[in-house]
Formats: structure tokens, sequence, C-alpha cells
């Protein structure tokens, strides 16, 4: 028998398979063809080429499936568990998924207003609305700064307000976002997290989706939870879930987090993204907080937070004392390969252990 290595674009070699047959091959995989070579030795030694064009799906799939019937059967279950859980194939699929997640983006454009706001949300509105410099709210994940710059050219938006109406006289606008943009995601499940195979994550405050979203494509998370008090939210994240076959690992609840504490003290990982400050008033901010340090207690586990703990507790009455609780991690924002990056929206994302 001849032992066997299959390669792929730029992964290392994976070996230790054994063949019936002498075969050589190797597997490139773009988004849904295949070329396979197989390059089998006849009698006489000389390589023979079984295989030499692209292939369809189809006939790819057939090949791939004809090559695992092959496979020594002890080696049949390795083979199977590294193939769903490697990180190998994630420069085949980046692409795809960036696609994805740009397609739900537009989904929800068209399901909100260009404010996201619902008219429930009048807390929110109240706290945006009281800010020393004005404010608006754009969300990141459905707005990147492309699409604010040609909303501007169409003047359905504005970058700067008059400090004096009627003169030239201009300040930039703030903005304000409770989703995380398609750079945030990436950073945080390329480089933030580790792989999560296996894993049970949990988004508090999920709104949108983008958490779950991003999670279901960018890693191997066992299961993603989010929980959402509005209901108008949970509608909308749940018509995206099924829309893109999502039901098999995200679940909606819509709860508030302060039900929930069996699913924190069993997360892996929480997620939580400007969660509590524009939507309770301060002493419901502390009730939650004093909550979830009570809750999410599994040693090892992840905290993610913007901005940080330090923060969010800031003005609050609370006592949590975080050295016994959990550990900063340090982030490198400099690992992020993209060229546009928004440094100080990355430096807002805070990677905690929980002791």
């Amino acid at each position: 028998m001849k032992r066997i290595h299959f390669r792929f674009r730029g992964s290392r070699s994976v070996s230790s398979l054994r063949l019936l047959k002498r075969v050589y091959f190797c597997v490139s995989l773009p988004p849904l063809a295949f070329p396979i070579h197989f390059l089998v030795l006849n009698n006489c030694g000389t390589k023979v080429c079984a295989f030499c064009s692209n292939m369809e799906f189809r006939s790819a799939r057939q090949a791939i499936l004809q090559l695992l019937r092959t496979v020594a059967p002890t080696d049949l279950p390795v083979l199977l568990e590294w193939m769903r859980t490697t990180r190998d194939f994630d420069e085949f699929t980046h692409d795809n998924d960036d696609a994805i997640l740009k397609n739900i983006a537009e989904d929800l454009r068209n399901c909100l207003p260009l404010e996201t706001m619902l008219s429930s949300e009048h807390l929110a509105l109240q706290k945006i609305q009281q800010r020393p410099e004005p404010t608006i709210q754009v969300d990141a994940f459905l707005y990147d700064e492309d699409f604010i710059d040609s909303l501007c050219e169409e003047g359905k938006m504005s970058r700067n307000y008059c400090m004096v109406c009627g003169s030239h006289q201009t300040a930039p606008l703030g903005f304000v976002s409770h989703s995380f943009s398609l750079m945030e995601l990436k950073f945080i499940y390329h480089h933030v997290l580790p792989d999560l195979s296996g894993k049970v994550l949990v988004d508090v405050g999920s709104r949108l989706g983008t958490v779950l979203y991003g999670g279901y494509l960018y890693s191997s998370a066992l299961q993603l939870y989010g929980v959402e008090l509005n209901g108008e939210f949970c509608q909308l994240q749940e018509m995206i879930i099924k829309k893109y076959q999502f039901t098999d690992r995200i679940k909606v609840l819509h709860a508030d987090i302060c039900t929930q504490g069996s699913l924190l003290q069993n997360a892996d990982i929480v997620i939580m993204n400007n969660v509590f400050e524009y939507f309770l008033d301060e002493t419901e901010q502390a009730r939650a907080w004093e909550y979830i340090s009570h809750n999410v207690r599994k040693q090892g586990s992840l905290l993610v937070t913007v901005p940080s703990l330090e923060e969010s507790f800031s003005g609050l009455q609370v006592n949590i004392q975080l050295s016994p609780w959990v550990e900063q991690i340090p982030l490198n924002y400099d690992i992020y390969p993209e060229k546009d990056i928004d440094r100080e929206a990355l430096e807002q994302i805070h990677l905690y252990k929980i002791l």
C-alpha cells in the first residue's frame, strides 16, 4: 500500500491515509467546483491523469465520495471530523460568506428606516438626542462607509451639521451604532476568539442578529443563542434565520437576559455590544450587570464587550470587583489584514477570560 498526501491550497499537507491503489492526487476548492487531478501509477510506473478539467458540483461531489470510500475504515471518522471542524477551507469560503452577510444587510435595510431605530425604542432615542454633540444612529452592519458616502451624495444623509444656522461653520456629526460592522465581525471571529468547535456562544441583546450570522458563517460554534428583549427585532432575526437556513445552529430567545441564568452559566462565549447603555436607565443597567457578573462564571469562558467593562461600569452603582472575576486578554489590533480599517472601532472591542 502507498501512503498518500492530499494538499489544500494555502494549507499544510495532511497525511497518514492509506489507499489500496497507488494514487497521487491534489485538491483545490473553489466555492462550487473542485478541479481534482488523480495521477494513477500504471504497471509501468507512468502517471496517468484520470481527470484533467474543472468539475461541476455534481462530478466533484461524486469524486470526493469515491475518494472517501477508499479511506481505511479506522481513519475515516478522523478524516470526517477534521473536514467538519478544520479552518483550512476558510480561504475558499470567506468571499462567499462576506457576500451572504451583505445580502442579509440588504434584506434588513429593506425592512427598516434609515436610522434603524424602532418607534418602540423611546429611551434609546431620548439618550441619543441628549448627547452633547448632535448624533445620529447609523447601523454599522447595514451601512458601511462607502454606503454612507453614496447616501450623502444623494442628499439622504450628512456627515456634518451647521454650528451656526446658514453659515459655512460646520462640525462632524456623531455616529452611534448598535451593531458590529462586517469588519468588526471578521476581526472578532478570525482574530479575537479561538476555534469555537463544540462551543456555545450567547449574544446578549442580539438586535438584528449580526453576531449570530457572523458566528454561523465565520466560526464552527456548535450553537449560537441570541437573547433579545424587543419582539420586533426577534421577528426580523427569525425571518433571516429561516431564509438563509441557519436554523440548525442559531436560536433566538425573546427574553430579558436577567431571566436566562442557566444559558449564561453554560455559555463558552458571551458577547455584549453596547448592550445596556442606551436601552436601560442607570438602575436597570446596574441590576443587569450584577446579574451578568453572578451568572457568567464558567471558568475559562470568554467575554467580549464593547466598550470595556470599566467604561460600562463608570457612573453606575455596582458592587462588582473585576480582578477576582475576569482577566483582560490583550488584543493585537494590527493583525487585521484589511487596508481600510477603522482602528478606533476595533480598539473598542475588549476580551476577558473568566477566572
